[in-house]
């Protein structure tokens, strides 16, 4: 019986920035091409949802296992329940000595490693990471972290991709319109958002700013009202598909003033759209957004950064644009599927020809 890649990760139903990049492998073809069996292991729901959809996929994966039917199984993880679930398909994997990718997402790894980890769990760890047949991180910044912790030779950075959408004339987008996507919360820099769009409402009439997500929306609608935002600001929830598109191809600048980050697919996505980013230089953003070429960079909770960086950009329209286009040239050149995705097979080839493999 032919063996076959596992791939294991969040289910492409739910929300944040594995499943979204993993449904880019999807649609890219990647899955397909390599007869990859990607097996849900977690999705959003009540608790008794989440446990149902964690044990059937180890059940699935024990039996795919125990009959000998993997070559390599490639893991997404980010921090706290999502490193312990991962954890109890990777040890058997050790156990049954199936070659293992350990994937980082999540801009809290650090911490969850450093501040909220015992010794022994930091222990944990070190020996997952130092065992994996590679390890693959979303920046060169996270990469140097990860060599601060594990001796593993094999570790590599590898950025997310982004499918690169046809290009909206910047003449049809809405002149002051400021998007976010993701996690509505504090360590993703939504009320400093908020803060800086009430200096900037006087001088702005048409301002908007659109916060697109879940989390703390009824906090955020609170700040608003209290800031006195009223119409300007915009909860439409979490969006996707042809909504998220619209928000898109809607806006003039993307806004995302986080705290943690890894490298994240928001970001990627609205450059692909053309559109100027504004944000901090944290994790790999740096290494997506060039400050003052591709888009404005402040320092995390500075409000009158972030107000300074947007009050530029929404006076200049000429420069919007102009970071935009730059923005969308950076995604085709680095971080477009056509450049991504043939690592990820190279790699898999390579520990393939290490293990013996014949495919």
């Amino acid at each position: 019986m032919k063996k076959q890649i596992v791939m294991l990760g969040t289910s492409f139903a739910t929300q944040g920035g594995i499943s979204a990049v993993v449904k880019v492998y999807r649609e890219a073809g990647l899955l397909d091409k390599l007869a990859v069996r990607y097996l849900e292991t977690h999705r959003d729901g009540s608790k008794w949802r989440k446990l149902s959809y964690f044990l059937r996929a180890w059940w699935q994966f024990a039996w795919l296992l125990l009959s000998m039917q993997i070559r390599l199984i490639h893991v997404h993880h980010a921090s706290h329940a999502s490193f312990w679930r991962k954890l109890c398909f990777i040890l058997p994997a050790f156990l049954f000595r199936v070659p293992v990718i350990i994937h980082l997402h999540g801009g809290g790894f650090a911490k969850f490693y450093g501040e909220e980890s015992s010794p022994r769990v930091q222990a944990l760890i070190r020996y997952v990471y130092n065992h994996a047949a590679a390890v693959v991180v979303l920046s060169k910044t996270w990469l140097d972290w990860v060599r601060t912790i594990s001796s593993n030779p094999r570790v590599m950075a590898v950025y997310n991709p982004v499918a690169v959408p046809a290009l909206v004339p910047f003449a049809q987008r809405e002149p002051a319109t400021i998007l976010f996507l993701g996690k509505i919360g504090e360590n993703k820099g939504c009320y400093d958002l908020l803060q800086a769009a009430k200096v900037l409402q006087a001088e702005f009439p048409l301002l908007k700013i659109c916060m697109a997500g879940d989390g703390e929306q009824a906090r955020a609608r609170d700040l608003g009202d209290q800031l006195g935002l009223g119409a300007c600001l915009e909860l439409p929830g979490w969006t996707n598909g042809e909504q998220k598109h619209q928000l898109l191809q809607r806006a003039s600048i993307y806004a995302l003033p986080s705290y943690f980050e890894g490298l994240p697919m928001s970001i990627l996505e609205a450059m692909a759209y053309g559109l100027p980013v504004v944000s901090t230089p944290i994790g790999g953003i740096p290494e997506a957004v060039q400050d003052g070429v591709t888009g404005l960079l402040h320092p995390a909770r500075d409000v009158e950064a972030l107000t300074q960086a947007l009050r530029r950009l929404l006076q200049d329209s000429a420069l919007r644009e102009k970071m935009g286009a730059l923005a969308r040239k950076k995604i085709e050149q680095s971080f477009s599927t056509q450049c991504i995705l043939p690592q990820l097979e190279e790699l898999y080839a390579r520990i393939d020809q290490q293990n013996g493999v014949q495919k």
